[in-house]
């Protein structure tokens, strides 16, 4: 079974069949395995009645004891090793099942860690959650085609040729009714195809609506909107459900199609076999033996059937997790280093210029205008930007990412203690960051995390939360207010320390006297190294060396906040609180 650091494998991307076959391909010796043990235990069902015939032949109707005990030893030995090929079947099958569904985990965890922050800019949460969680165990359970469904077709041609010896009549009406019930359960496969891919997508936008609701559900209900998402997400589930309904109906007809046609089949050969007995053509263990070769038919048609369900539900999440798979990142076709002193950043399309050294504020009439400008200047969005004379886009990614740190005030919080939430790498600062008699002369390493935190006015939540930085934490911090989650964002960004931080909205959920803290805090802490912002707050702009307004995505004026305030407009209608005070 695949390691849990071994390397997965490329996997094919071309189709949902052609995954599952690379499924089957990367571990070919179990799957022949599989193949092997149930072809075998199969070919041995068919063997049972093969022996009972000849018991009742050689033995109970000559009255020969010796030949019946002899027959019947032979029934009960090949009873035992078949139940014992059954139990290596199912074993080997459990791991070739395991074995495809560790790997699929493992290649879209590792595709949606190569994909990073444009993620979530091309796939919805619920999106990837219903891949996760279910895609993945039914492209799994799809492999037991291998095993059983390959023993099946063994079993089928070794009976076909058992019965050729017992009645040539039989044999044919069994060849050529066996096909007869898979074509007739082959269309309903193709509806349960379509069926559950509708499924599949709505499922994954309840996953995503799911997702929302708790995460803003405290928002909501102070916004009195509870009800409202409730009710839309009551419509959703209605229908899903309906939905669920039609995959349903169409899987009931398939299975009972399954099992219910085999079983009619049966009869009618059990009623040709007995007729022809009646008649002489055939003796008494030979008509037992059809009884039986037929009756363990029933398992290997069950079984193709079977295998054409999974098979069908199979490909359609295998395409999903191929489409998912098919998501590239932001092409990085970068060469050149970055420039190796500090630069100004500067942003064609809007006009955006950030000079190197200084703490600028974005100050947009949309705010969505301010967060495009910020995607643009730290390469997250397609631009013409320029890092001193050269394009963001020709040069190394890997270099941007080390030097430029784009900090949303949404990033991703991801469950653990505290500690682990900030800073993961800063071991054993916990005790140091929520002491306020910490030594002065405390090394770097323990202090950075301190003087994060301080900056970010965050000191209060390590001292209020029970462990303090050891505190485990929910995943996006949803233990937290939505002040205090802002701060450990604002936080991690700090510790990071890059020459160049480009922050969204970092102070937007604070109350004015924290705001007021961070602001000062945040440019005391930057002093010498550039700095962005967005945001409206006069309490912010107040502490900002450079202005930017946009109106329309593009720079309308800039200076210092209180020169904006009296020369533009639209700037002091936009971020003024008090326009009487500011006027006066």
């Amino acid at each position: 079974m695949i390691d849990a650091y071994e390397d997965p494998g490329t996997p094919d991307r071309r189709g949902g069949a052609r995954y599952l076959w690379w499924l089957v391909t990367r571990q070919p010796w179990r799957c022949a395995a599989g193949a092997m043990f149930g072809s075998v235990w199969m070919v041995l069902l068919a063997a049972t009645p093969y022996l009972m015939s000849r018991a009742i032949d050689d033995g109970l109707e000559p009255g020969d004891m010796g030949a019946l005990a002899l027959w019947s030893g032979a029934l009960f030995a090949v009873g035992a090793f078949n139940s014992w090929l059954s139990i290596m079947r199912h074993r080997t099958m459990t791991r070739v099942r395991m074995d495809a569904n560790f790997r699929t985990v493992k290649v879209v965890v590792g595709q949606a860690v190569r994909l990073g922050a444009s993620l979530s800019r091309q796939m919805g949460a619920g999106e990837v959650v219903t891949i996760g969680v279910g895609d993945v165990q039914t492209v799994s359970q799809a492999l037991t085609v291998v095993g059983p469904g390959v023993g099946a077709v063994v079993a089928y041609l070794v009976i076909a040729v058992l019965l050729v010896s017992v009645s040539p009549l039989i044999a044919a009406v069994v060849l050529l009714g066996i096909p007869v019930i898979v074509l007739l359960v082959g269309p309903l496969l193709g509806r349960l195809q379509g069926s559950e891919t509708e499924y599949r997508e709505r499922q994954g936008v309840l996953t995503a609506r799911i997702g929302d609701l708790a995460g803003g559900l405290r928002v909501l209900a102070g916004l009195g909107g509870k009800t409202l998402v409730a009710d839309a997400f009551r419509r959703d589930s209605l229908r899903l459900r309906e939905q669920g309904y039609r995959v349903g109906a169409v899987t009931s007809w398939v299975q009972a199609l399954g099992i219910g046609l085999p079983t009619l089949f049966l009869a009618v050969v059990t009623w040709l076999a007995a007729r022809l007995a009646a008649q002489g053509d055939i003796t008494v263990g030979q008509l037992v033996s059809v009884y039986g070769y037929v009756a363990v038919l029933v398992g290997p048609v069950s079984f193709w059937v079977e295998c054409g369900y999974q098979i069908s539900r199979g490909v359609v999440c295998a395409r999903r997790v191929v489409g998912f798979l098919r998501l590239e990142p932001m092409p990085d076709t970068g060469t050149l280093d970055a420039p190796s002193e500090p630069s100004t950043l500067y942003d064609p399309e809007s006009g955006v210029r950030v000079l190197p050294g200084r703490l600028t504020a974005l100050v947009a009439e949309h705010p969505a205008d301010a967060t495009t400008v910020v995607d643009r200047l730290g390469r997250y969005a397609p631009s013409n930007a320029t890092w001193g004379a050269t394009r963001l886009d020709e040069i190394a990614l890997s270099q941007i990412r080390a030097r430029i740190v784009v900090a949303d005030h949404e990033a991703d919080l991801f469950a653990g203690s505290l500690q682990e939430m900030i800073a993961p790498s800063f071991r054993g600062a916990g005790n140091c960051a929520n002491n306020p008699n910490a030594p002065a002369d405390a090394t770097p390493h323990h202090a950075a995390p301190q003087k994060a935190l301080h900056t970010a006015a965050a000191e209060d939540i390590v001292q209020a939360l029970p462990h303090g930085l050891n505190t485990p934490m929910t995943a996006q911090a949803r233990n937290l207010s939505g002040g205090q989650r802002q701060r450990v964002r604002l936080a991690r960004a700090l510790l990071a320390n890059p020459e160049i931080l480009l922050t969204v909205e970092p102070t937007s959920a604070l109350d004015a006297h924290t705001e007021a803290k961070v602001a000062a805090r945040l440019r005391e802490a930057r002093q010498g190294r550039t700095t962005v912002v967005t945001t409206t707050s006069p309490l912010v702009l107040d502490h900002t060396d450079t202005v930017l307004y946009l109106k329309d995505g593009k720079v309308a004026a800039s200076g210092t906040h209180h020169e904006l305030l009296k020369t533009t407009p639209g700037y002091r209608a936009l971020v003024a609180r008090d326009t009487e005070e500011v006027l006066g």
